[in-house]
Parts: structure tokens; sequence; C-alpha cells
């Protein structure tokens, strides 16, 4: 038990150094990165390969530490937000895919699509709190446009190179 932690513990600090390096791989160009997501892909293989908890956590984590030493996302709102919206997918698709009842490819796109669900519903509402409601604050046709339309190509991304990775 002692070294599957350790190997776990290795493994977050690999998701989480993907984190910092990923966004590079879009330029630094914000619009980019919000389109192909690039922080969501190591949390939510660290959720599927070392669990939950440790997906959570890095999750949860790699925004912050990302915008103290990039600057980018910008700590707040988007930073924050992200927190929220990564620990949930990190969370959600290590707890569902755990604790399914076959681990197929099938339970594998089922955990993914709730987990993305979930981590956007989360988002959208830290940004509310963050930001407020009405016009001046968060509205939802920039949750649309932010959580769905701004991000079907790294939807897309996520739903064909996960599984490959899962699958190896």
């Amino acid at each position: 038990m002692k070294k599957q932690n350790i190997l776990n513990l290795v493994l977050s600090a690999m998701f989480l150094a993907l984190c910092m390096v990923l966004p590079l791989l879009t330029g630094q160009i914000k619009e980019i990165g919000n389109m192909l997501l690039p922080m969501h892909i190591p949390v939510m293989l660290c959720g599927l390969i070392c669990g939950w908890q440790y997906g959570a956590v890095v999750g949860a984590v790699a925004p912050i530490m990302r915008s103290a030493i990039f600057g980018m996302p910008v700590m707040f709102p988007n930073a924050f937000a992200m927190a929220f919206e990564l620990a949930t997918y990190g969370f959600v698709i290590g707890y569902m895919f755990s604790h399914a009842k076959w681990k197929c490819i099938k339970s594998l796109y089922r955990c993914l699509l709730i987990s993305m669900v979930a981590g956007r519903v989360v988002w959208g509402i830290v940004q509310c709190i963050l930001l407020g409601l009405g016009e001046n604050g968060f509205t939802i046709s920039m949750f649309v446009t932010s959580a769905i339309v701004k991000a079907i190509p790294g939807t897309i991304i996520q739903l064909m190179l996960i599984p490959t990775v899962m699958l190896m």
C-alpha cells in the first residue's frame, strides 16, 4: 500500500507539472487556452489514474500555482474559479470511475461526460459568487459562451485523448 501511495504522489506531481507546461503550448494566448483547455486533461487523467483524492488536489492547486508562477490564468476571478472547476473534474471523474461496476470504455465516457458537466456547473456557480449576478456581473450568456461554445474544441480533444491514454 505504501508503494502505491508513493507512486500516486509521484504521478500527481507529474500531472501537476503537465498542468504548468501544457498551457505554454498555446503560447500564453488566453483565447486559445480557453478553447483547448490544456490544464483539464492532466487533472482528469490524475483523477482516473491516481484516484479522486489526488485528482481533486492537483485540480485545486494547478491554476493557483500557475497563476502565481506565470501570471496566467489571471488570479481573480479566473484562477480561483478554475481551481474549483478543476478540483471538481479530478474528484468526480476519479470517484465515479473507481466506483464503476465495470472499468470499460463505456464507463470511462460516462464518467468523463458527467465530470465535464459537473466541473462547468461548479465553475459557473463560483463565477456567480465572485462576480455577482446581473448586467455587470456574470450572466447566463457569459456562462453559455465560456463554458460551452468556446470550450467545444477542448471538449472534443478531451473526449478523444483521455480514453486513448487510458486504453494504453
